[in-house]
């Protein structure tokens, strides 16, 4: 953390509960309901359902009085019973948000199952939970936990593919729908396949997801998942197979991990290298690039971009530094590349005007602040981590738009240039008088504010 930390001194991001509220919305036959203020409610219903969710959320709206007097507690647990329809669903996810948790609504009390229905209850405060990509931790791990002691109780549904006749690699961390394909073949000379992708999408997928031979952490930052991988004795590897350099490292970190004869993982890396070395090839990049977002991939993107020659003068996640960062972190940094974990808006923005680059990608604000310097800027979420990133795939897609967002900056020059002089922040707009900007005062604990502002 920098010394300019954001609130409670986190990275500054989304409400941390759209992480587990995306989890659960996307998995068939789960029912999910939030306990929490109705305005934090309908913003994350409005995000959810902006980015595709296409199930309804359950809200248990409480006062005061029920806040205090257990009220609430009650709610939501006839909520939950009058959902637990084996029926129509496998679980039911019950998450508090800041008020209920500060207020100590013990979601623990709830039964783990009605009806059959499985409870699944965690509390997801922003002021607990540092990132929204941790919360997707928290509840996938809550359920790996709760589907591992089922699978030590007695047998357990197949998932509705079957299981497949390879022994199979879990990967940890939402990834582009072609990347499991990838991985896949470059596994298979090592009598490998891809396996089950957590978060899953159904309940019967966290049993395929345990069933596997190791734990992949293609995103490092899902730490309590992986702990609970590791209580069903399944070895953890870390980093993911991008680029040249990384998949080399990464099949061989898989073959001593499943145990596989160093044949096998030499034949595995000449079959995979040689076509990832012409698509690097193939897809130039030339520019100076800061890379840095919440999503948890921006490491294996700011190694992608090396490898097809950007110039990466700094690297920033919101997300903390894990032992599975650990490769991708010593890669970049042996080639002079700063990475800040726990990186906050400032730090992003900073690098931004110290670096001047050829593109930003990052966050929104911190596009916004590059566009307004007239910097090419590209949404890390939407543009970046939407694309597929392992095998031969990666080097072109992640070029494509590279390429194309560096080579608008005439456009952003003609623009910075067509609407100089309109000014910025208290003085934008058109004025017939200089604009007069109210004073700073001091202010306990030197920071300045204007004569009027709350702290």
């Amino acid at each position: 953390m920098s010394d300019q930390a954001g609130p409670h001194d986190r990275p500054q991001t989304m409400c941390p509960a759209f992480g587990s509220l995306r989890v659960g919305l996307r998995m068939r036959r789960t029912a999910t309901v939030l306990a929490g203020s109705a305005c934090c409610v309908y913003g994350l219903s409005f995000t959810a359902h902006f980015y595709g969710a296409r199930r309804s959320i359950g809200y248990v709206p409480f006062d005061s009085e029920s806040l205090v007097t257990g009220g609430l507690f009650e709610d939501i647990q006839q909520a939950v019973y009058d959902l637990a329809d084996p029926d129509h669903y496998d679980a039911v996810v019950v998450i508090n948000l800041c008020v209920p948790t500060a207020a100590g609504v013990p979601l623990r009390l709830l039964p783990e199952a009605i009806n059959g229905v499985r409870v699944v209850a965690l509390e997801i405060p922003g002021f607990g939970v540092p990132t929204h990509a941790e919360a997707k931790d928290r509840l996938a791990a809550a359920m790996l936990h709760y589907a591992r002691r089922e699978a030590e109780s007695g047998p357990v549904a197949a998932p509705r593919s079957g299981r497949g006749e390879l022994p199979t690699v879990a990967l940890l961390g939402e990834v582009f729908p072609g990347d499991p394909v990838s991985i896949s073949r470059m596994l298979e000379p090592m009598g490998l396949a891809a396996g089950q992708v957590v978060p899953t999408r159904e309940w019967r997928e966290l049993y395929a997801a345990l069933d596997c031979r190791a734990a992949a952490a293609i995103h490092p930052f899902y730490t309590e998942s992986l702990a609970e991988f590791e209580a069903a004795g399944r070895p953890r590897i870390p980093s993911a197979p991008v680029g040249r350099d990384g998949t080399a490292a990464w099949l061989e970190a898989v073959g001593a991990a499943c145990g596989v004869d160093p044949q096998a993982v030499e034949a595995a890396k000449e079959a995979a290298l040689p076509d990832l070395e012409a698509a690097l090839a193939a897809a130039p990049i030339e520019g100076r690039i800061t890379v840095s977002g919440y999503e948890g991939s921006e490491l294996l993107v700011a190694r992608l971009l090396v490898e097809c020659g950007a110039d990466v003068r700094y690297v920033g996640t919101a997300l903390p530094h894990t032992p599975w960062a650990e490769p991708d972190r010593a890669w970049l940094e042996a080639r002079g590349i700063p990475v800040q974990f726990r990186a906050t808006l400032e730090d992003d923005t900073g690098a931004v005007d110290a670096y001047r680059p050829d593109l930003a990608i990052g966050t929104t604000p911190v596009v916004q602040h590059a566009k307004e310097r007239a910097i090419p800027g590209l949404y890390f979420t939407n543009l970046i981590s939407a694309r597929p990133l392992m095998g031969p795939a990666g080097p072109g897609s992640l070029a494509q738009v590279i390429n194309a967002a560096i080579g608008n900056k005439e456009r952003f020059d003609a623009m910075n240039a067509f609407f100089a002089g309109v000014g910025q922040g208290e003085t934008a707009g058109i004025w017939t008088d200089e604009p007069q900007v109210p004073p700073r005062v001091q202010v306990a604990g030197g920071d300045q504010q204007r004569h009027g502002e709350g702290r």
